[in-house]
């Protein structure tokens, strides 16, 4: 018998093919807004009133948006930020009192009442809510201000790059409340930060300022709260200055490579290279 067969990363089927998108009325309904000039979608949490904290139903619109924006060709670069002078302050509270969520919104006693592969499903509908986010079509950028806690850390770690600012705190809130990230915050926490710390601030639930987390690798850049909104415009600029199949080969390539052997890796590059030629060459 030869050599057992690797399994290697295929790159995903970058044809847009159009999903419609949620309008304004609807997006507001699940606590979110967006705005789209040029190549940039700029998607808000709004729910000012509870510090951005998130639902269920975010959880699930989100899902339908990004679905919508990474089939959109024209969009490159999606920026994610909260309204007001907080990212997310996490999971709305609502979730885990079903005497004071109303009726329809989706708690926590109403996952416990599923079997266990029904939950997951539930679950595993929530946390489409935040992979797209690391689709090749598309760039994400996470502007930080104010708390990013539990679930909005998890957010903020979905996108590709994070801009805080100088007042933002970081915190995976979920093991003071006898939870786990659930929301595909491990593996990006463990990427950007190695496995010991990432478990440190994961048990601890500690808060992490913005100095710490650009010194540990959690921050593009930090800036004074005034020049976020002039940091992420110039970072957006740059990201949309290079040719749009290149960016999404290359986002690909670099999401494959921590896990990829380098054989196979080279190997992806050389296909990437040569599909790049070949668009140049008009073949």
């Amino acid at each position: 018998m030869g050599p057992p067969t690797r399994l290697v990363p295929r790159l995903p089927d970058m044809t847009p093919t159009a999903v419609p998108r949620p309008d304004a009325q609807e997006l507001a309904a699940a606590g979110l807004a967006l705005s789209v000039e040029g190549p940039v979608a700029t998607v808000t949490l709004d729910r000012q009133e509870v510090r951005n904290a998130q639902t269920p139903a975010m959880w699930r619109m989100l899902a339908t948006l990004g679905e919508s924006l990474v089939t959109d060709d024209a969009v490159r670069v999606v920026v994610l930020r909260g309204a007001g002078s907080t990212f997310s302050a996490g999971l709305d509270r609502a979730m885990l009192d079903p005497a004071g969520a109303g009726d329809g919104v989706e708690t926590v006693a109403s996952l416990l009442a599923l079997d266990d592969a029904s939950m997951s499903a539930v679950i595993d509908d929530y946390q489409r809510g935040f992979t797209w986010l690391r689709d090749p079509r598309i760039l994400s950028v996470a502007a930080v201000q104010g708390y990013a806690v539990g679930a909005g850390f998890q957010l903020a770690l979905s996108c590709d790059m994070r801009v805080l600012a100088e007042d933002a705190q970081l915190c995976m809130k979920e093991s003071a409340l006898g939870l786990v990230p659930d929301l595909t915050g491990t593996k990006p926490l463990v990427e950007a930060v190695g496995y010991a710390r990432a478990l440190e601030i994961c048990v601890s639930a500690r808060m992490v300022g913005a100095a710490e987390a650009l010194r540990i690798g959690l921050a593009l850049e930090v800036v004074p709260t005034e020049a976020l909104d002039d940091t992420i415009a110039g970072l957006v600029q740059a990201l949309t200055s290079a040719a749009p199949d290149a960016v999404r080969e290359t986002k690909a390539l670099m999401l494959s490579a921590a896990a990829t052997p380098l054989e196979d890796q080279r190997r992806l590059e050389r296909e990437a290279q040569a599909r790049r030629f070949r668009a140049l060459a008009g073949g």
